[in-house]
């Protein structure tokens, strides 16, 4: 029988990415020579977009590109990927969100972010948009755009009855517990720190910021730990998840990745523990390819990586 595709609507940022390659990052101050550029559409919405279609879902996006010559090519991109852009806004007198990626040549990542058109998009543009929300099975949502288009998505979401998931990157420098009102929350290590003001360094550390999180009112916790693998916290139970053994080359994306399969497979099973492990397959996929959108596996592969941790 053939499977059916669950509808996933992502509100986020759209990017040009101008990414980087070099053996190190420079020191302040220091100029030193990269060994590769390269433009690629990004941008932590855009990106849970991809990987969400590419996990086997039909996607709509809401968003702004700017009047700038990235634009088209940012739509083309999100088109490429059958992804349904009538909510994708083109801003006048403005510039596309723009990222300056720096990769290492150990994976690690350095981004800069110019929020150009991204920094655009208002609770108006969501209230245009609400029936993208309302017949959405899981919303994807991050923090690259305001924070009350965020905070507007989340209240169309819940009086609708649809599920929600935050990826609360870039952890914002003033935290507010109303982004804890989602269905999910999914932050990294370092996210999870800004939000719960301590470090979360460790397993332990990973659980009981998810028991915090929880506390203060998300009913679902996932927070990602690199190389550590994973936790969860939900049903009050915490769950543990390993790291699948790859060899990482580019972390740019792997959270994005991460997110999109999770909020696939949820819709598709109402298995939070299943989610998070083929999501932590799409993860580990991503992070050991360049770049970001590229670096993305599809369904087969996912489901792939999957069975081989079995």
């Amino acid at each position: 029988m053939k499977r059916k595709r669950p509808k996933i609507t992502v509100v986020g940022s759209i990017n040009m990415d101008l990414v980087v390659r070099c053996d190190r990052f420079a020191r302040p101050g220091e100029t030193i020579t990269a060994t590769s550029s390269a433009e690629i559409s990004g941008g932590k919405g855009a990106n849970q977009a991809v990987a969400a279609a590419l996990a086997g879902s039909d996607v709509r996006m809401i968003g702004r590109v700017g009047d700038d010559a990235f634009a088209g090519t940012l739509r083309q991109n999100l088109k490429s990927h059958d992804i349904q852009c009538d909510g994708v806004i083109t801003t006048q007198d403005c510039p596309s969100g723009l990222a300056i990626v720096t990769v290492e040549a150990s994976g690690q990542n350095s981004i800069m972010l110019v929020q150009g058109a991204n920094g655009r998009v208002t609770p108006e543009d969501i209230e245009t948009r609400r029936d993208v929300i309302e017949t959405a099975e899981v919303v994807l949502l991050q923090l690259e755009i305001p924070l009350d288009a965020v905070l507007a998505t989340i209240a169309i979401a819940k009086q609708a009855g649809v599920r929600t998931i935050l990826d609360p990157a870039p952890a914002p420098q003033v935290w507010s517990d109303e982004l804890l009102g989602v269905d999910l929350v999914c932050p990294n290590e370092t996210e999870a720190a800004a939000i719960v003001g301590r470090p979360v360094e460790t397993i332990e550390d990973a659980n009981n910021a998810a028991q915090e999180l929880h506390r203060r009112g998300c009913e679902n916790v996932v927070i990602t730990l690199g190389d550590r693998g994973s936790v969860l916290y939900s049903n009050n139970t915490l769950h543990h998840f390993p790291a699948h053994p790859i060899t990482a080359v580019d972390t740019t994306a792997a959270g994005d990745a991460f997110a999109g399969a999770l909020g696939v497979h949820w819709a598709e099973t109402d298995n939070l523990i299943q989610a998070v492990r083929f999501a932590s397959a799409a993860g580990a996929i991503a992070a050991s390819r360049h770049g970001a959108q590229p670096s993305m596996g599809t369904r087969p592969m996912i489901e792939k990586q999957v069975r081989s941790e079995e």
